[in-house]
C-alpha cells in the first residue's frame, strides 16, 4: 500500500485508500476494517495526506515530517484516547517547533490516531518521488508560477501588497 493513495475523508474517521476516484466521487478501502465503499463528494471532501502541512514557528510541514519525528523519537506515543494535555506535552517532546497555538489537540489527536493506523498497517511513510520524465507534479507546480508571475497586479491588489496603488477615473453615466 503507497502512502501517495491515502486520504482522510471529511465525517468518515480514520484513513482509507482511494481505490478508484469518478467524477461524483470516490471508492475507498478503510485501513481500519478493510471494507470498501462509495463515497459522494457531494457529502464529503478528500484529502490527500500527502497534501496536509502542518503549522511550524517557522515555515509549515508535511506530515509526512511529523510522522518521521515520530517513529524516530524515543518518547513512548500516547494512546489517541488520551487527554489534550498528555498528547501536547508527548508533540512538544517529540516536535517542539510545532505552532501549539494554531494546532488544536484534535488535530494532535488525530496524528497520533493516524501514525498508530499507518504502523499497523505496515505503510511506508514517505512522500512520493517524481521524476523529470513523468514530470506530471513538477508541470503543474511550474505552469502556476508561470501564471501567477504573469498575472497583471490590479490596484487593489497593488495596495494590499503594500505597492503604489493607481486611481483610476472611469465616466459615471448618469441616468
Amino acid at each position: 500500500m503507497n502512502y501517495n493513495k491515502l486520504v482522510s475523508v471529511t465525517g468518515l474517521g480514520g484513513l482509507f485508500e482511494l481505490v478508484s476516484s469518478k467524477a461524483d466521487g470516490g471508492i475507498v478501502r478503510s485501513l481500519e476494517d478493510k471494507t470498501t465503499k462509495f463515497v459522494s463528494n457531494r457529502i464529503h471532501s478528500f484529502s490527500h495526506l500527502e497534501s496536509i502541512e502542518i503549522f511550524t514557528i517557522k515555515d509549515n510541514v508535511n506530515l509526512v515530517d511529523v510522522f518521521t519525528a515520530m517513529k524516530n523519537s524515543k518518547e513512548a506515543i500516547p494512546d489517541a484516547k488520551a487527554d489534550a494535555k498528555a498528547i501536547k506535552a508527548y508533540f512538544e517532546k517529540v516536535y517542539p517547533d510545532m505552532d501549539f497555538e494554531r494546532v488544536y489537540g484534535s488535530d494532535m489527536k488525530k496524528m497520533v490516531k493516524w501514525y498508530d493506523i499507518l504502523t499497523k498497517n505496515n505503510v511506508e511513510i514517505k512522500l512520493s518521488e517524481t521524476t523529470e520524465e513523468d514530470g506530471t507534479a513538477s508541470e503543474v507546480v511550474a505552469e502556476k508560477k508561470t501564471a501567477a508571475a504573469t498575472k497583471a497586479v490590479t490596484p487593489k491588489a497593488a495596495a494590499v501588497k503594500g505597492g503604489p496603488a493607481k486611481k483610476i477615473n472611469t465616466p459615471r453615466k448618469m441616468a
